[in-house]
């Protein structure tokens, strides 16, 4: 099993409407990764869909995903242009958030959050996730 230091929240900057498929299909169609970004989605009803599993590195932040879970919620930016980084986050998104990071913490409770802006010159996840999720 990896080591895990870091549990590190994105947002698709997307459509809310998106699907975990929709993910998997951008980063390797697309993109053409050999994997996705993230290894949990959460998409707009809370669902959580596990993308990869959590042994195997992740294309979440580029320095930093051999010891990182990235985990990523669709939205993230305006619904119109798709270009104003918002907090779109629904109630049923901060839910399913926050119970997947408590889990994941007692799982590797050496890990911290982080955004992926604390990394980046980026926006994402468009919230402070280390202050919000500082209690876990």
């Amino acid at each position: 099993m990896r080591t895990i230091n870091k549990l590190i929240v994105h947002c698709t900057a997307g459509n809310m409407n998106n699907s975990a498929q929709d993910i998997v299909n951008y980063h390797m169609k697309v993109l053409k990764w050999s994997r996705p970004g993230y290894h949990f989605f959460i998409d707009k009803d809370g669902n959580v869909t596990q993308l990869i599993p959590i042994d195997r590195i992740s294309n979440g932040v580029k320095g930093h995903n051999a010891d990182s879970i990235n985990i990523v919620y669709a939205g993230g930016v305006d619904q119109e242009t798709y270009k104003i980084p918002m907090d779109t986050r629904t109630p049923a998104q901060k839910v399913a958030l926050r119970k997947l990071l408590t889990n994941l913490r007692s799982q590797f409770p050496r890990a911290k959050i982080y955004g992926h802006r604390d990394f980046a010159n980026k926006s994402c996840p468009s919230f402070d996730a280390k202050t919000e999720y500082a209690d876990i």
